[in-house]
């Protein structure tokens, strides 16, 4: 099997284990599968890449905060009259800046847009017709470093639990009990977690 949008590599995880044979491969590449994805829930965000075009609702008329972390924008266009059709189309750093503004110097993803030089964001005109559509890669332009050692102890405790089906493994003349959250996995991921407002 081959790993979609993993966290961290095969070699990495299998280096981790000390495991120099190919014999365990596919099992390993679904640990690393299955962690890359709880990753994703706990944190409520992705950090692989993903083009795609979204339409959303402006919070006001100066600011767009995006649902999803946005790496690299394409397009930015407006549904000013509520005919569903995106017809204005804005120039960045003309009509709109990307926010934060520092986001580059520490490798994070956009969050927000901010419409500058006279332009306003439309706010509902057609309750059912999100206003804006803004086109990109959505996610994180590298994989952070937390988040890929997370990846690994993850995958590591998922492979691991192929030999302690009822969550305990046996060594010799003692037992472990595997835990169900991993306090330094925690750590590494709490400041990526993103929390919403319901």
């Amino acid at each position: 099997m081959a790993i979609t949008n993993g966290y961290c590599t095969l070699n990495e995880v299998k280096a981790a284990l000390r495991i120099t044979d190919a014999t365990d491969d596919t099992l390993i590449e679904g640990a690393i599968e299955g962690a890359s994805r709880r990753i994703d829930g706990y944190t409520g965000r992705f950090f692989y890449q993903k083009s795609a075009a979204i339409k959303m609702y402006a919070r006001d008329i100066y600011t767009l905060l995006l649902q999803d972390d946005l790496y690299q924008i394409t397009t930015l266009k407006t549904d000013d009259d509520g005919d569903g059709t995106y017809e204005d189309t804005w120039t960045l750093n003309v009509d709109y800046q990307l926010q934060p503004l520092n986001a580059t110097l520490q490798n994070r993803p956009y969050n927000r847009l901010t419409a500058i030089g006279g332009k306003t964001f439309p706010i509902v005109i057609q309750p059912e017709i999100p206003a804006v559509e803004v086109t990109g890669i959505w996610g994180w332009g590298a994989i952070p470093d937390d988040v890929n050692q997370a990846c690994i102890l993850l995958a590591m405790r998922g492979f691991a639990r192929y030999n302690a089906a009822l969550g305990v493994v046996g060594f010799a003349d003692m037992a472990i009990q595997v835990r169900s959250v991993d306090p330094d996995v925690r750590d590494m991921l709490s400041p990526y977690v993103r929390y919403g407002i319901a």
